[in-house]
C-alpha cells in the first residue's frame, strides 16, 4: 500500500551500504564522538542527501516514503547518534534552506549540504527556553545592511562540527510570536563559539552549546521574511515530528527482532526460552505495539506527502512512538537478561539512545498541551503563507 518495488530496490541497496561504509566505524565514532567528515561525503555521493530536495539544486525530488526508509534503515545499525547528525542535517538544517532560503542561498547552501560538502545544524532550543520556543532570548538587530545576533543556543545536534547554522533569533523582543525571524550564519563568522555536551546517549553525534557574541551577518542572511520565523518554525514541526516518530518505530522493531533472534538461541530448563509462554505473550505485544504505530506513522506519512497539513496527527506520533519505543526497548533487554545490561550487545546503547525520543523536538508534556489545544480546544494550526 505505501512502498513500491522501487522503494524495495532503495531499501536493499541503502541497508548495503549502511553495512560496508558506516558500520565499521560506528563503535569509533560513538567512542569518539566525531563522525569523520569522509561519510558525509559519500552519503552526498549517492543522492541520500537530496532524497526529498529539488533537482534543480542537485536533489531527487522523491516521494517522502523514500526519506522513511533512510530513517528506518539508519536505526537498524543501532547509533541513534549517528542517525541523528544525519537526519538533523537533511531533515532539520536542510528544510529551512528548501523552504525559506533564496535562490543565491540554495546553491551556495544547499546544493553543497546536497553533495554532502556541507554540513548544517539548526538552532532554536536554549538554554532557558527549552520547549518554549516564542520566550527566546536571541536577538538579532538590524544595524545598516547587516544583522547583528548575541544570545546562545543548547542541545544543538551536529553543533560542533557543522559549516552552517541556521539560527533563530528576536528582530522584534516586543512581540513574542511574530517577533522572530530565521538567519543563516557561517561557522566561521567572528563571534560565533560552541562547546561540545556530555551526553547519556546519542554519543556518536556533536551536540553543542552555542553562542553568539556581537556576531554581524549580512542582510541578505535573513531567510525568507522578517517576522515569519515562529511560523516557519512549527509548520517544519509537523516533519521533525513525524521523523521521530518514525525513528522510534524503527528502532522498535529492531529491538524485537533482535530479541526473537536471542530466544531462539537461548536455552534455559533445557530448552528455547522461546517456548515459555510468559516471554513469549510478551513478545506478541511487544510486536503489537510496534505495527500500531508504524501503521499509523506510514498513513501520516501519505498524507504529508500529499499535501496535507498534519501537524496534529504528527504530534500524536510523536508523543506515542517514542512512549511505545521506551518500553518496548526496555522488555527486550529484559528478555536478554544480564546480557542485555552488557554494552557487548545492542540493547544497552539503543535503551540510552532511545530515551532522548520523549524530550528532542519538543517534550511529550509540550505535545500533550498542543495536541489537547486541538482536541479539546479546537484551535487550529496553519502553514505559514
Amino acid at each position: 500500500m505505501y512502498f513500491t518495488e522501487e522503494h524495495d530496490s532503495f531499501r536493499k541497496s541503502f541497508r548495503d551500504f549502511l553495512q560496508k561504509e558506516v558500520v565499521p566505524h560506528i563503535d569509533k565514532w560513538e567512542k569518539t564522538g566525531t563522525i569523520d567528515r569522509f561519510i558525509w561525503e559519500k552519503f552526498g555521493e549517492m543522492g541520500y542527501f537530496g532524497l526529498n530536495q529539488p533537482e534543480e539544486y542537485g536533489g531527487l525530488d522523491l516521494d517522502l516514503f523514500y526519506t522513511v526508509i533512510f530513517l528506518e534503515e539508519l536505526q537498524r545499525i543501532n547509533s541513534g547518534g549517528f542517525a541523528a547528525a544525519m537526519w538533523a542535517h537533511a531533515y532539520l538544517a536542510m528544510t529551512h534552506l528548501k523552504k525559506e532560503g533564496d535562490d543565491r542561498i540554495k546553491r551556495e547552501y544547499l546544493t553543497p549540504s546536497i553533495e554532502g560538502k556541507m554540513i548544517g545544524c539548526l538552532c532554536i532550543t536554549e538554554p532557558f527556553g527549552g520547549s518554549d520556543v516564542a520566550g527566546m532570548r536571541t536577538t538579532a538587530v538590524k544595524e545598516g545592511d547587516t544583522y547583528v545576533i548575541n544570545g546562545s543556543k543548547t542541545f544543538i545536534t551536529n553543533g560542533i562540527y557543522s559549516d552552517y547554522l541556521i539560527v533563530a533569533a528576536k528582530t522584534n523582543p516586543e512581540d513574542k510570536h511574530k517577533g522572530m525571524s530565521i538567519f543563516l550564519v557561517d561557522r566561521d563568522t567572528k563571534g560565533v563559539s560552541s562547546t561540545k555536551l556530555d551526553k547519556l546517549g546519542w554519543r556518536a553525534s556533536d551536540t553543542g552549546e552555542i553562542a553568539f557574541d556581537n556576531v554581524v551577518i549580512p542582510k541578505e542572511n535573513l531567510m525568507g521574511e522578517e517576522g515569519m520565523g515562529f511560523p516557519y518554525i512549527m509548520q517544519h514541526f509537523a516533519l521533525e515530528r513525524l521523523v521521530m516518530g518514525v525513528n522510534a518505530h524503527a528502532r522498535a522493531e529492531y529491538a524485537v527482532e533482535y530479541a526473537i533472534q536471542y530466544m531462539e538461541e537461548r536455552e534455559a530448563f533445557g530448552r528455547k526460552i522461546n517456548k515459555f509462554q510468559a516471554l513469549r505473550h510478551n513478545v506478541a505485544e511487544m510486536a503489537s505495539k510496534v505495527d500500531m504505530c508504524k501503521e499509523y506513522n506510514y498513513s501520516i506519512t501519505k498524507r504529508l506527502n500529499e499535501g496535507i497539513y498534519v501537524v496534529k496527527e504528527a504530534s500524536m506520533s510523536k508523543l506515542l512512538s517514542t512512549k511505545m519505543a521506551d518500553e518496548v526497548i526496555y522488555d527486550a533487554l529484559q528478555l536478554l537478561g544480564g546480557y542485555g545490561y552488557m554494552e557487548d550487545y545492542p540493547l544497552a546503547r539503543m535503551f540510552r539512545d532511545s530515551r532522548l525520543g520523549p524530550i528532542g523536538g519538543g517534550t511529550s508534556e509540550i505535545l500533550k498541551e498542543i495536541i489537547a489545544k486541538m482536541v479539546i480546544d479546537k484551535k487550529e494550526y496553519k502553514p505559514a503563507t
